[in-house]
């Protein structure tokens, strides 16, 4: 086996892996959102800097793994406006600004086009990429949704988790496209793996 096809089964291993994870992360998330943290406002504070501190962190493993920050720009980036999101809300709640809508609609919208790039930039040479880009315009249209939201009595983390449990199902079936795609290819489904 080449070194080429050898790299482009770890890669495809490897956002598998991350993608199942990610998606385990958010059903885990949403499960708390709606079932404990309905009942402790110090859980739900957290879940809510937890949320996008995570995100952050799976963003720059993703690009560490993809071949590091010069070649994934938008997933450092992503990850840079996550961690500032995570600051923004930690501020928000000590304070007690209502602001956490806003922080996180303005938040979807721009992680939501960065990975909608991320995806097309991606999609010659990984599966499951189609999925990542609804994934990345759903999420920048829930952004103006949740910016709309702003001054509601809507309860903020059982709104954001809606969005939660969408973006779970989205890495879970990308998860799923790469797996099918390589059992059913097998080393003869190499050379697919360099389209969609």
């Amino acid at each position: 086996m080449s070194n080429i096809n050898q790299s482009s089964l770890q890669r495809a291993a490897w956002l598998r892996k991350l993608y199942f994870i990610r998606a385990a992360f958010s059903f885990a998330w949403v499960a708390l959102a709606f079932t404990v943290a309905k009942g402790s406002p110090a859980l739900a504070s957290g879940l809510l800097i937890v949320y996008p501190a995570w995100d952050a962190l799976a963003n720059l493993l993703d690009a560490r793994m993809a071949g590091g920050a010069k070649v994934n720009p938008t997933q450092v980036l992503n990850a840079w406006m996550s961690g500032l999101v995570t600051v923004a809300v930690m501020v928000s709640l000590v304070l007690g600004l209502q602001i956490i809508f806003v922080i996180f609609g303005g938040w979807a919208i721009v992680a939501g086009l960065l990975q909608l790039a991320t995806a097309i930039r991606r999609r010659k040479g990984d599966r499951g990429q189609w999925v990542m880009m609804l994934s990345g315009a759903q999420s920048a249209l829930a952004g103006g949704f949740f910016v709309a939201q702003q001054g509601s009595a809507a309860p903020v983390v059982q709104t954001f988790g809606g969005y939660a449990a969408v973006g779970a199902v989205y890495f879970l079936i990308s998860g799923l496209v790469i797996l099918f795609r390589r059992s059913k290819g097998g080393t003869g489904g190499l050379a697919a793996h360099s389209r969609l």
